[in-house]
């Protein structure tokens, strides 16, 4: 995939169901590299994916997953995807999915404001 600017960014909020704890660590990779990976890579074009773990900060969520895509075609590919695979809603509950773009604020009105402040 070729680097591009994101036109939109997506922010999936996972809770583990009991179905994903009782995997051994061995058996969430492949899991995860039978059904997740190749769903995205076959389904889902010019999109970048993070992962990060919560669990230990909050109750409400275990994972956060950002999502970057190209336009919101491509992310809509994304939730396709997800959601033919064991992942969306038996090996996670899916608790909430906030989209935004990065800076639109500043974009839509054409205000110079910095996209990331590094203090």
């Amino acid at each position: 995939m070729s680097d591009f600017e994101p036109a939109v960014t997506a922010f999936i909020l996972l809770k583990t169901n009991r179905a994903w704890l009782e995997l051994s660590v061995p058996e969430r990779v492949a899991a995860f590299r039978e059904s997740v990976l190749p769903a995205i890579e076959d389904k889902a074009k010019d999109v970048r994916w993070r992962y990060y773990d919560t669990e230990f900060y909050t109750a409400r969520v275990t994972d956060i997953w950002v999502w970057e895509a190209r336009d919101h075609d491509a992310f809509q590919l994304v939730i396709e995807a997800l959601r033919e695979t064991p992942f969306w809603d038996h090996y996670f509950e899916v608790v909430e999915i906030l989209v935004g773009v990065e800076n639109g604020y500043a974009k839509h009105y054409g205000a110079d404001l910095p996209m990331t402040v590094n203090a």
